[in-house]
């Protein structure tokens, strides 16, 4: 930071200009390529709509050490490719002059990703105007000081990429330990020394009836009440970054759907078997495809059950065996209710209840464990970019 601080001191110690980046450098389009023209063995990247690249062709329109914006697809999607590649026509490659570097170019457009995005046109293809770009104010100082800038990011960005690999890595093999005490803890069928009891004999299982969501059901894309969907069921949690609201239906007719804490829910068509629990009261009614089981029983834990029902033992020996071959993998409401559960005492299913907890909140609670250390890492970085790239107008 010292030599930072010297460069700004003796270069720029008033300020810099500020401009738009189409008076500093040229905001251009890729030239569109077809699959057919992009061969296996291909030298260079081929960038489309995405930062994944489309595959690999044997020529490049772009030298590499060029910043990128995705127009199209994963519109506002801001990369940078240090070889040769293509850019194909929803790429905008920006063509910097002399006194622009180009991956100071980049560090400053990850600052403004948000702002990228909300300027994103919603519609069947997201789009992105070339013209947002070229609007987008940047501050220049000379470039003496942009490359310190960049050095500085870059070495910060490797040891947060580095720390961030270590830490994925912990993260999972404690998954891994987390899925094998889960299985370790619960019997298999094939244990002639444990009792089960079908699950229709301690819960009540229930789905959205297919007249009651044309009749009564109205989406939107605001509001309160959430409809449950099989996407927003995985792995025992409730994944709610896609959700549909029903506020606007008529409730009073979906008594038989309305969720309540404990539910347990249970995805019944395409991907069957995710599950999760209902962890609020007013907030959420069944979808279709999504099944509500309801522990009646004084005897089982809702969260033992659910527990048990993500174990690879109870996939393979009930779930695989009953699912019923169509166009899309499902299973009915009677095989549901005759899955079979281990009779275990409650202070038993405390007990299992509690270890899986604790490893489940290490992998999976956003505001603990190994993930907050990666998110407090990625904010890190944001941080000092931010800093960094902060100038006074001289004008």
């Amino acid at each position: 930071m010292s030599r930072l601080n010297e460069l700004i001191s003796s270069l720029c110690p008033r300020g810099v200009e500020f401009k738009t980046l189409g008076e500093v450098a040229t905001i251009e389009r890729g030239r569109r390529v077809t699959r057919k023209e992009l061969p296996t063995d291909g030298k260079f990247f081929v960038f489309q709509n995405s930062l994944e690249p489309l595959g690999r062709i044997d020529r490049y329109n772009y030298s590499g050490n060029t910043v990128f914006v995705i127009g199209a697809g994963a519109a506002g999607e801001v990369g940078y490719s240090f070889d040769n590649f293509w850019a194909a026509d929803d790429c905008y490659p920006i063509v910097c002059g002399d006194n622009l570097d180009s991956r100071y170019i980049y560090h400053f457009l990850l600052s403004k990703q948000s702002y990228i995005i909300s300027k994103v046109r919603k519609a069947s293809v997201p789009r992105l105007s070339r013209q947002v770009i070229e609007n987008i104010i940047i501050p220049l100082p000379p470039l003496e000081v942009q490359q310190e800038i960049v050095n500085i990011l870059d070495k910060f960005t490797k040891l947060e990429a580095e720390l961030e690999a270590e830490l994925e890595a912990e993260l999972e093999a404690r998954k891994k330990q987390y899925e094998f005490y889960r299985d370790r803890l619960f019997p298999s069928m094939k244990d002639d020394n444990i009792e089960w009891v079908e699950l229709g004999n301690v819960a009540a299982v229930t789905k959205l009836a297919g007249f009651e969501f044309t009749k009564y059901v109205t989406y939107s894309e605001t509001g309160n009440i959430i409809a449950l969907r099989g996407l927003n069921v995985k792995d025992g949690h409730l994944i709610l970054d896609n959700v549909k609201y029903i506020d606007n239906s008529d409730l009073s007719m979906l008594n038989r759907s309305k969720l309540f804490i404990n539910d347990m829910l249970f995805t019944y068509v395409g991907t069957v078997g995710q599950v999760a629990l209902i962890d609020e009261n007013d907030k959420y009614y069944l979808a279709p495809n999504v099944a509500r089981v309801r522990i009646n029983s004084q005897d089982y834990y809702p969260k033992y059950v659910m527990y048990y029902c993500l174990t690879k033992k109870f996939e393979q020996e009930q779930i695989s065996k009953l699912l019923q071959a169509s166009s899309m993998k499902n299973i009915p409401m009677e095989k549901i209710r005759k899955f079979k559960i281990p009779v275990v005492p409650l202070a038993t299913q405390q007990k299992i209840v509690d270890v899986l907890d604790k490893f489940n909140s290490l992998c999976s609670d956003l505001t603990a464990g190994l993930p907050a250390e990666i998110n407090a890492r990625r904010r890190q970085y944001e941080y000092y970019r931010d800093k960094l790239l902060s100038f006074e107008d001289v004008s």
